[in-house]
């Protein structure tokens, strides 16, 4: 019976650590969200009714973040507290084992991945969703979010040079891109007009007033044509700013769909394995952060325990710091690699996983022996 009192009381410690844990964690992600907003969003005056929603759709997106790195730190500082407090010794005093105390842990740290899996799986893709299409109808509505005046901003196959952005009126635009016949070609306007697009996977449609193109020659940069128009219109497609060249954005999916999405893409011969390899990584880290709760549990039961022993909380905090910024390094690292070099996306997605089972396994050795 005292042995259950004491269980109880062990895991109502982890518990309370977790949360606050993941209320530091979570304002952290949020204060970040909030200050990408600073720069596209907030500054350009969005009504805040729209702001505000902004960061509703983009809670899942930080739950999922924080919950993983709030399983570490809670529980290394939760079990490193106890340690160093001698609450371990009496536990283990009373004929608790390790066994039972980490089974404990464990069984919370399957319940975090298995609620940051539902996060991450069905409301993240929902947010993502009304995120999007929110910000599309700000894009169109208030063109200078991202048409920022007196600037150059960078798509995936053009570089627009901007001057003074009034309303929905542009002035002094200028355009470098590359044509369907793979020619470059140079589009200037002094007056163009946003207007409101009618196809769903166009941000914005810019209506040009006496346009001039110039197509340089390819071969003889000396020569080039050119051509003259009172009315050249230009659409912005989404996936401009985006990483999928159609429009297709693999946050809003679920894994189910991403499966089946991925299966079609393959039966494409037309499709690249780059291109593939953009939803195989999305696929990878929809299980492989969450799951990562349960790993970091694993590894912060024997880390505390070792490493526990004098000024238990601060130890603990600090060593759970390390441990999630160089998770986070290489999580973010393989994202990218995955996305853009086509590393394959299972050891993009999953090595720090295995990193931190295999640390957690030889700490976990290192305790039992000790």
């Amino acid at each position: 019976m005292k042995k259950n009192v004491f269980i109880k009381y062990f895991t109502k410690e982890l518990f309370v650590y977790y949360v606050t844990a993941f209320l530091f964690f979570f304002m952290i992600f949020f204060v970040n969200q909030i200050l990408l907003m600073v720069q596209d969003v907030l500054k350009q005056r969005v009504p805040l009714g729209q702001v505000l929603l902004l960061m509703l759709y983009c809670l899942p997106f930080v739950i999922s973040q924080s919950a993983p790195f709030a399983t570490l730190v809670g529980f290394l500082m939760c079990i490193a507290r106890m340690v160093s407090d001698n609450e371990i010794l009496v536990i283990r005093t009373l004929g608790i084992s390790y066994t039972a105390l980490l089974f404990s842990v464990l069984l919370m740290g399957t319940g975090i991945s298995v609620g940051s899996f539902v996060v991450n799986d069905v409301l993240l893709p929902r947010g993502a969703i009304s995120y999007n299409n929110l910000y599309r109808k700000i894009l169109t509505s208030n063109p200078s979010v991202i048409l920022e005046p007196n600037s150059v901003k960078r798509t995936q196959n053009a570089v627009l040079v901007i001057g003074d952005v009034v309303d929905n009126k542009v002035s002094n635009l200028l355009m470098f891109d590359t044509d369907t016949s793979g020619h470059q070609r140079i589009i200037a306007s002094s007056d163009a007009v946003i207007q409101q697009p009618t196809n769903s996977e166009v941000l914005m449609q810019i209506n040009m007033h006496d346009s001039l193109i110039f197509i340089p020659d390819n071969i003889d940069y000396t020569s080039l044509d050119y051509i003259t128009s009172e009315s050249t219109v230009m659409n912005i497609f989404a996936s401009a700013f985006g990483t999928s060249q159609s429009g297709v954005n693999p946050q809003e999916m679920t894994s189910y769909d991403l499966k089946k999405y991925i299966e079609k893409l393959k039966a494409d011969e037309f499709q690249t394995a780059r291109y593939i390899n953009i939803f195989e990584v999305e696929y990878n880290r929809k299980f492989a952060l969450p799951f990562a709760s349960l790993l970091f549990a694993f590894l912060a039961f024997p880390v505390a325990i070792i490493f526990g022993k004098h000024n238990g909380q601060t130890v603990g905090f600090i060593v759970g710091i390390v441990i999630c910024v160089l998770y986070w390094t290489l999580q973010t690292l393989g994202q990218i690699f995955g996305q853009r070099n086509g590393l394959n996306a299972f050891w993009a997605m999953w090595l720090p996983n295995f990193l931190v089972g295999l640390f957690g396994l030889i700490f976990y050795i290192k305790m039992r022996r000790s």
